[in-house]
């Protein structure tokens, strides 16, 4: 089992930046690929970001593409997520999840998942 931790979430203003972390212990965390994703109040979980083991690849859903990098520190055993230039449709819970995959944007090849945190966006 792995266990993923989500942090950083909060209340920020449109236009403004915020920074996800997510800690993983109980597995190698360099072994797996990593990802981020989000749901919105009455909306499916889609996609956000994604990275390979080494940080060398990385995938972006089109709605955060330029406004959002995804990266990783292995020694850390820790994930991120910078957004800038946020947005109110990036209100959600955000998502940390593990995959056996190289790097993947499916959410059904995720096989750990953390609890969430919250991001709101005002307007």
């Amino acid at each position: 089992q792995m266990q993923l931790v989500e942090s950083g979430g909060g209340l920020v203003q449109a236009g403004g930046s915020l920074t996800l972390s997510c800690a993983a212990s109980g597995r190698t965390f360099s072994g797996y690929g990593m990802g981020w994703f989000r749901q919105a109040p009455g909306k499916e979980r889609e996609f956000v970001a994604a990275i390979n083991w080494s940080g060398g690849r990385t995938s972006y859903a089109d709605s955060v593409k330029g406004r959002v990098t995804i990266s990783r520190d292995n020694t850390k055993n820790a994930l991120y997520l910078q957004m800038n230039s946020l947005k109110p449709q990036d209100t959600a819970v955000y998502y940390c999840a593990a995959t056996g995959y190289t790097i993947s944007r499916n959410a059904n090849e995720y096989i750990y998942w953390g609890q969430g945190a919250q991001v709101t966006v005002s307007s």
